[in-house]
């Protein structure tokens, strides 16, 4: 069963935490987890793209030039794709692109996300994380005191609104609960400061 280490927010060593093998200690599938990320950033796509066909570009309703005897080609609109100022070819229109990825796949990826931070020491663990009041500069202190990155993913259990509005001013950093938390993110950011709570529930909600 893999450990580590539990600090307080001034950045010293209170306990030591095992953690689910299941987890934090399987053989990360690298593919489970580009499948969810591809899903992850085309369901973020907004889908508004438009261009005109040849059938909604303005004009074009009378032939150009007779079908004989001018030496030049054929043509019957000069709203043809061909033409400067014609309609697409097969125009893009809106659409979504959402699709689902199955769940087991989702938890797969999760857990082989979680398994490598651990391996490369990205993940900390909090014993607590009480910001008194909505302060980014005491953020900045406890993201410093405990060693994480700049590009820091802050995971509380619940809804914590003085963490949300301390994280929210620091433009490399973001803050997520647990049932929010997924792969794209977890890979996105270089160091995952998590509560001792929120890891445990992580446990419970993803098992």
């Amino acid at each position: 069963m893999a450990n580590i280490k539990v600090l307080n927010m001034e950045g010293k060593e209170v306990e030591e935490l095992s953690l689910n093998d299941d987890f934090f200690d399987i053989e990360v599938n690298e593919h489970a987890v580009y499948l969810v990320v591809k899903n992850i950033l085309a369901n973020r796509r907004q889908g508004t793209q438009s261009a005109k066909t040849r059938a909604e570009v303005r004009g074009g309703g009378r032939k150009p030039w007779r079908q004989k005897g001018t030496g030049r080609a054929r043509q019957g609109s000069i709203r043809s794709p061909q033409w400067r100022g014609g309609g697409v070819v097969f125009a893009p229109k809106p659409r979504s692109y959402r699709y689902t990825t199955p769940k087991k796949v989702r938890r797969l990826a999760l857990k082989s996300v979680l398994t490598s931070k651990l391996r490369d020491g990205e993940i900390i663990v909090l014993d607590q994380l009480n910001i008194e009041a909505p302060k980014t500069k005491d953020m900045v202190k406890v993201l410093k005191a405990v060693g994480a990155d700049e590009k820091a993913l802050i995971v509380t259990k619940g809804a914590d609104n003085n963490v949300a509005l301390s994280v929210r001013n620091l433009p490399l950093s973001h803050s997520a609960m647990v049932e929010t938390i997924n792969v794209y993110d977890l890979l996105k950011y270089n160091s995952l400061v998590i509560t001792k709570e929120a890891i445990q529930a992580i446990e419970e909600v993803y098992s």
